[in-house]
């Protein structure tokens, strides 16, 4: 919801001709008090470690609680005297008023389509007869949840096309309850499985498998640490307790698994991990008609968790598997298997490792189409069933690109491309001619062509060269003094690439500089790239982070009192850990749903899955010391820290948020400075995937008001802009 002030005060900013300093820096902050228990030290291989606010892990107490509802009135307060406040949100809401449409998914001749007039909290999903059909709404999640905190998703239809599976996740909660829609009748069936989490599904016959935990003890649901996940089948019009088991693991609880099927229901695949990196590859024939059980043998592919290698797809014609696999290829080929030969020594390269990245393979009509990263942007190549063929796809610029699968017997699928300051369109790509046709192009509130991308690479604090991307406005020169967010990401082998944010328009427009480094850790260069960034190395991603940050100041993009610096989630460490060792890099620090106590987030939720990649510190004594080098949470000391707002939220069950809790109670008894620390907890919100658009315009508002106050800088906002807001 837009919130309101005096049409005098929009004025105000609506005469401004050019950015100019804000008003007096408010006094220090009168933060909640936050009860300390000096008794919690635990004992890591001899080093004493405190922990005075563990009761904060409570997330279900009544004292928890009302420590959220006294620190949220402290932040409120703070952002409700700052007076451009509510024309950002104004401007923010009009830039984000545009149609938005994804990409197609055909079922048959069914075409369904998420769909967003602009600022419905969900989008909607359509579906159509034919391509050229009429639209008619399949489900809208702003009619089953008002309050819009509802997200809903297409999981896949059957083989048959007849059946739909359709996901309902609460909250922001990881939580999905799994629901079926029959596409002949077009409506809902009885059918409702709950406790699903991080699960798909892969239809077989008269059913699919899927993956569940066992039903968490009442009260622990958004905390509990996740374990025992389990593969059961479901048949269709069953209950849920008539699912059949089909895998388990009784001796070790913190695994990850899940069970695919390829296109024609050949084999059944099982992908088992101990999380985020490697995994184990397993297949099960199912052409003889029966289903695996707990005790089934599958056939390993790939075994240990070292290396990634995935089975895409069958080919019948000559029954060997498609497999994309990082053995002998750090930057990842494709290679065909013989089911009945699966030996590694057997492989034959289909499409073999190259220089740049290999980040995945689709299939459709017949072919493949291979999406490769250069330099954190993608290529597309299509390729013959056997490897030969080579086309690149010529795609309308530099950004990301994605879509193009579909069945073998398809003639046409879609992609869709995307780039810093444009949206993006979808195409319609004709298998046969490899022709690309424009399927659907937003009318925006403004210019993409005034806005430019370039690309620099800097040095980091070991030599290395890393990648930033650096967008602006047309015309704006390196004053030494922009305005200027850099923001990355760095671990778990994610590559960050060219994308869209209605939210950086706000900084843009307003002459601001957006940067986005590509630091180690993430995938963008293969997996000697990632490891370089993991476990006892992750003290490089924080280097280059740094680099990156003293880059931009010495080539005048910014200076550091104009500079803010932003993550989330894995990115939220990395900021915690940014202000920990360097308190004075910037004006204003954003670290959203962060990993700040890097000594217990393997304890909750779903945080054993990230041990692959931080180490633990109940592992060893060299994983504890390294962990707590450089943990957020441990290493904050009196200093004079930036303007800080931590976001996070109170459904939040993949970062839990005592690690925000915790960091925050601790920075702001550590602050010697007169800058804001503060925390944003959001109510009935997760991590972020599925959060509502009014939840999205006030965060983002909010968080732009900190950062142009924080830098002494007001935002200039046109004279109809903030008249309309007045009304």
């Amino acid at each position: 919801m837009q919130k309101t002030v005096p049409l005098a005060l929009l004025l105000l900013a609506a005469c401004s001709t050019a950015p100019k300093p804000a008003e007096k820096p408010m006094e220090k902050i009168a933060y909640p008090e936050t009860r300390k228990d000096t008794t919690v030290v635990d004992d890591y291989f001899g080093t004493k470690v405190a922990d005075p606010y563990r009761w904060l892990e409570n997330d279900t107490s009544a004292e928890t609680a009302d420590w959220v509802k006294r620190q949220n009135a402290v932040t409120q307060q703070y952002l409700a005297t700052i007076p451009f406040r509510d024309s950002i949100a104004h401007r923010y809401e009009e830039l984000f008023n545009f149609p938005k449409q994804g990409a197609p998914m055909m079922v048959g001749n069914l075409f369904f389509t998420y769909k967003n007039s602009g600022l419905q909290n969900q989008s909607v999903i359509y579906v159509r007869q034919g391509l050229d059909g009429k639209d008619t709404v399949f489900i809208d999640p702003n009619a089953v949840d008002p309050k819009g905190t509802t997200a809903i998703g297409l999981m896949g239809a059957s083989k048959d096309d007849r059946y739909m599976a359709v996901s309902v996740q609460k909250a922001g909660s990881d939580w999905q309850d799994i629901t079926l829609w029959d596409l002949k009748e077009m409506k809902a069936m009885k059918d409702t499985l709950k406790w699903a989490k991080f699960s798909g599904v892969a239809w077989w016959k008269d059913g699919f498998f899927y993956s569940r935990y066992p039903e968490p003890a009442k009260g622990t649901e958004l905390s509990a640490a996740n374990q025992w996940q389990k593969v059961y089948y479901h048949k269709l019009g069953d209950p849920q307790d008539k699912d059949v088991l089909v895998w388990k693991d009784d001796k070790n609880p913190n695994l990850y698994v899940g069970v695919s099927t390829t296109e024609g229901e050949e084999f059944a695949t099982l992908n088992v991990t101990t999380g985020t990196d490697g995994f184990e590859q397993y297949f099960f024939d199912l052409r003889k008609g029966a289903m695996p059980t707990p005790s089934t043998k599958w056939t390993p592919l790939q075994l240990g968790f070292d290396h990634k290698t995935a089975i895409i797809a069958f080919e019948p014609k000559s029954g060997r598997f498609l497999v994309t696999t990082d053995v002998d290829a750090p930057r990842y080929r494709l290679v065909a298997v013989d089911p009945a030969k699966p030996e590694q020594a057997n492989w034959k390269d289909v499409i073999p490792q190259k220089a740049d990245l290999l980040e995945g393979v689709s299939t459709g009509g017949g072919l493949l189409f291979a999406s490769y990263l250069k330099d954190a942007t993608t290529r597309i190549f299509r390729y013959n069933a056997d490897g030969s063929g080579e086309q690149e796809v010529k795609l309308p610029g530099i950004g990301s690109a994605g879509g193009f699968d579909g069945k073998r017997e398809d003639t046409f699928s879609f992609y869709s491309f995307s780039s810093f300051t444009d949206p993006g369109s979808t195409f319609k790509y004709d298998y046969a001619t490899g022709k690309s046709e424009l399927y659907f192009r937003p009318e925006l509130k403004f210019n993409p062509d005034d806005y430019q991308t370039e690309q620099d690479f800097y040095t980091s604090k070991d030599g290395t060269k890393v990648p930033m991307f650096i967008v602006h406005k047309k015309g704006v020169g390196k004053t030494g003094s922009n305005p200027a967010l850099l923001y990355a990401y760095g671990g778990f082998n994610i590559s960050l690439t060219p994308s869209f944010s209605t939210s950086r328009m706000i900084l843009l427009e307003q002459g601001g500089v957006f940067a986005m480094a590509n630091l180690r850790g993430g995938g963008e260069y293969g997996e000697e790239w990632h490891k370089a960034g993991m476990k006892d190395k992750k003290q490089n991603v924080f280097d280059d982070f740094a680099a990156a940050a003293e880059y931009l100041v010495a080539q005048k993009w910014t200076d550091k009192a104009h500079l803010a610096i932003e993550g989330g989630s894995n990115g939220g460490l990395l900021i915690g850990a940014t202000i920990t060792q360097h308190p004075g890099i910037c004006a204003v620090a954003f670290p959203a749903v962060g990993v700040m106590d890097m000594l217990r987030f393997q304890k909750f939720t779903a945080g054993f899955g990230w041990v692959p990649e931080y180490g633990s510190a109940d592992n060893s004594k060299e994983e504890f010391e390294y962990l707590y080098k450089y943990s957020p949470l441990h290493n904050i000391k009196p200093a004079s820290y930036p303007a800080t707002l931590v976001m996070t939220a109170d459904h939040d069950d993949r970062v839990v948020p005592a690690h925000s809790f915790k960091f925050i109670s601790t920075l702001q008894q550590a602050q010697q400075g007169s800058a804001p620390v503060l925390i944003r907890v959001e109510t009935n919100a997760g991590h972020g995937a599925g959060k509502p658009t009014s939840m999205i315009i006030d965060e983002q508002a909010d968080k732009w008001a900190f950062f142009f106050k924080n830098i002494g800088v007001v935002p200039k906002y046109p004279v109809a802009n903030v008249t309309a807001a007045a009304h």
